[in-house]
């Protein structure tokens, strides 16, 4: 059974200053998410579905999809601010306006989704090695099977020199996950751009990183049994956090919250990949440079699809 890749794409790019999912750095206006799509096909998936805004539905489907589904089995969901809330609930939630989350995201799409699927952001490059490694392993593993998987990165390979990054370290055991702490805003204090220069500031104290931690870039990959301990974070998220104004439902959390129930493990694959993505505008030049970089060296071809 070929997985499906379920592709996080409704963000509000509020640091980046406009709809990062689909600015081109292509040489034929391809955005960076048809480099992932494309990888993703290339390392057998067998589907697509993004995840996005209804206000963004006419560019989305100009700048990336039409051309994508004529290559590609694609498809989209949207995700609003009422989407799997009650009616009452959307009266508590009405001065709300920052998005609930990525596991709120993934829930949206869930209706879509019959077989083992990996769960990436649309504004992050991967590596297609990535794609391939847990490609293998969720085409491997049965709808039943509790043993889930993420790709890790390291740290130091998934910084930016134009601001601050939020990454998940994490801890494992065995090969397996342990606990994931979501680092809000982990950053370089000096103009080295080092390993020595790396602090995250947790719970309000400067905590220097060595950049050798394994560090999540929602990079998941989930059977279809992993939707019942979401949608149960979900819930409790809701009862609790319904009423703040900034507060989200992060998937690294609910997937810690999978192995601290006992309702499975998360197998951890560690990347060498240098990561580089959306962030920020002045990412942008540094985008289009590594993938022209890429197609100068064969890796991808100069026009991606066919159509």
């Amino acid at each position: 059974m070929k997985p499906t890749l379920l592709v996080l794409a409704a963000g509000m790019g509020s640091r980046y200053g406009g709809v990062k999912q689909i600015d081109a750095v292509g040489q034929h206006g391809e955005c960076l998410l048809d480099f992932s799509t494309f990888d993703a096909q290339k390392s057998g998936f067998g589907k697509v579905v993004y995840i996005i805004r209804k206000d963004i539905e006419h560019d989305f489907r100009a700048r990336l999809f039409d051309r994508v589904a004529k290559n590609f089995d694609a498809e989209y969901v949207f995700q609003s601010l009422d989407s799997l809330l009650t009616a009452d609930e959307q009266k508590k939630a009405a001065a709300r306006t920052k998005p609930w989350g990525t596991i709120h995201a993934v829930l949206c799409a869930q209706e879509k989704i019959h077989e083992p699927f990996a769960v990436i952001n649309a504004d992050d490059y991967y590596g297609r090695s990535a794609f391939e490694t847990l490609g293998t392993y969720l085409a491997s593993i049965d709808n039943d099977c509790t043993d889930h998987a993420m790709v890790g990165y390291i740290l130091g390979n998934t910084m930016s020199r134009n601001g601050s990054v939020s990454r998940g370290v994490a801890q494992t055991e065995g090969g397996y996950l342990t606990s994931i702490t979501e680092n809000t805003k982990i950053y370089y204090t000096g103009d080295h751009f080092s390993g020595n220069d790396i602090v995250s500031e947790l719970d309000g104290t400067l905590v220097p990183m060595t950049g050798k931690e394994t560090v999540s870039m929602n990079f998941f990959g989930f059977t279809p049994r992993a939707f019942a301990s979401f949608q149960a974070y979900w819930d409790d998220f809701k009862a609790t956090k319904l009423g703040e104004a900034k507060a989200e439902a992060l998937l690294p959390v609910a997937a810690s919250d999978i192995i601290r129930h006992g309702e499975g493990r998360l197998k951890v694959f560690t990347s060498e990949e240098t990561w580089f993505g959306m962030t920020y505008p002045e990412d942008k030049p540094l985008v289009k440079d590594e993938i022209a970089k890429k197609i100068a060296a064969g890796y991808y071809p100069a026009k991606l699809w066919e159509n």
